[in-house]
């Protein structure tokens, strides 16, 4: 049966080919990511008919950014299409605004921290502020907890730590750039094991291209499934 921790990226090219994958995984999965790739392909349409007719749980990756006032307003129209998790960047004033936007509703508003695809070398190139990412991840998923966030998105490797972290008690961790072990690393640079994450404090782990590139996408999808009940993932750092 599904585990709604293990979080399904469809990123496919469009909503025909993101339906067809959910049919292939079934009842094996239970919670889906849509991104911006899939945005202009019938990503909103999708993401209605998987929660509408298919009973699933809906992860729109949105990742705003804009003045307060924008934000607010986005958030207000997407919270109409009943979706579960919606990410904003992790800017203070976002989260604030973002949660004014889904007020009255179950939508849980994901502030991201900082890229599982970016390294020092890229921070550098885009100018923020010296120091370790780890560090910097963890302070700013402080921060927007402290503005009010549901939850943070950040790589595998600072789950611990953010879980540590007393203004993340009872707030969500959500995680990218899981990889099985074996499997290609694509874009990702900061990455755990699906076990590894799971005991480092990890609410729900996102994974993409290990299920839909795989030749049989429901066995990839129960292999994780197993890895995450695995006994590896009830002891952290084993």
């Amino acid at each position: 049966m599904s585990d709604d921790r293990l979080i399904v990226a469809l990123d496919v090219p469009n909503a025909l080919e993101g339906l067809r994958l959910a049919e292939q995984l079934g009842d094996a999965v239970s919670f889906y990511k849509i991104g911006l790739g899939m945005l202009t392909g019938g990503g909103l349409a999708l993401a209605n008919e998987l929660k509408q007719d298919f009973g699933k749980r809906i992860f729109l990756d949105m990742k705003l950014f804009d003045i307060g006032a924008t934000v607010e307003s986005a958030v207000r129209g997407l919270a109409q299409f009943d979706i579960d998790f919606l990410t904003v960047h992790g800017d203070p004033h976002v989260v604030r605004a973002a949660k004014e936007g889904a007020a009255g509703k179950d939508l849980k508003i994901l502030a991201v921290t900082i890229l599982t695809s970016l390294d020092r070398d890229d921070l550098d190139a885009s100018l923020i502020k010296p120091g370790a990412v780890a560090d910097l991840v963890v302070e700013r998923a402080a921060r927007a907890f402290e503005a009010g966030a549901d939850g943070i998105i950040a790589s595998p490797q600072e789950a611990a730590r953010i879980r540590a972290l007393p203004e993340a008690a009872g707030r969500l961790i959500v995680t990218p750039g899981v990889r099985p072990a074996g499997a290609a690393l694509g874009d990702q640079k900061r990455i755990a094991t699906p076990a590894q994450a799971v005991a480092d404090g990890v609410d729900h782990i996102v994974v993409g291209r290990p299920v839909w590139q795989a030749p049989d996408p429901r066995a990839a999808a129960d292999a994780i499934l197993a890895e995450m009940n695995s006994p590896q993932a009830k002891t952290p750092n084993s």
